[in-house]
């Protein structure tokens, strides 16, 4: 059971054949790649990193600043600022990743829902029936008309690159 699963969405319901045991792996596997989720996750790491951060480079000034008024230190070994700075970018790095894959998500299930809004009624499931669902045959000439549109853009992409080739080897040719 492969079940599509897009943030905001509520969670999917599963059939009751399938064990406590396969919902929560079926869950858990859906959770690792929602990004909403793992955007989550990664918020408290990125505190916790921040807070390091901090700590570190207040260590760091009073470390120089006791060098600076002539103290000698302890000689004390502080931490390098410039590692849990890095930490901390590739923790923000991680975060823009999710946001970016949600919004893609999100933007393909509106595009989703605004090309097909209309659900087609399925012979086991006939409680989903709704009054604006789509026939049978409106969705094949619906799916036609895509596939007809999806072929005519790789055709125009396909004659875009051999004018694109064709330009390069006659410019190498002079």
């Amino acid at each position: 059971l492969n079940l599509p699963f897009f943030p905001g969405s509520p969670t999917p319901r599963f059939s009751s054949g399938m064990s406590q045991q396969q919902q929560q792996q079926q869950l858990s596997q859906q959770q690792d790649f929602d990004p909403v989720h793992r955007f989550k996750l990664l918020i408290p790491q990125l505190k916790e990193s921040l807070q390091n951060v901090m700590s570190i480079a207040s260590q760091n000034f009073a470390y120089n600043t006791s060098i600076d008024n002539g103290v000698k230190s302890n000689d004390a070994t502080v931490q390098r600022f410039d590692k849990s700075l890095e930490e901390f970018y590739a923790l923000c790095d991680q975060l823009e990743l999710c946001l970016r894959l949600a919004h893609e998500c999100l933007s393909q299930s509106i595009d989703s829902a605004k090309h097909s809004p209309n659900l087609v009624p399925t012979a086991t499931k006939p409680d989903t029936v709704q009054t604006e669902s789509l026939s049978y045959s409106q969705y094949l000439s619906m799916i036609k008309s895509q596939i007809s549109c999806a072929k005519d853009i790789h055709n125009a992409l396909l004659e875009c690159s051999k004018k694109i080739a064709g330009k390069g080897q006659q410019q190498g040719i002079l």
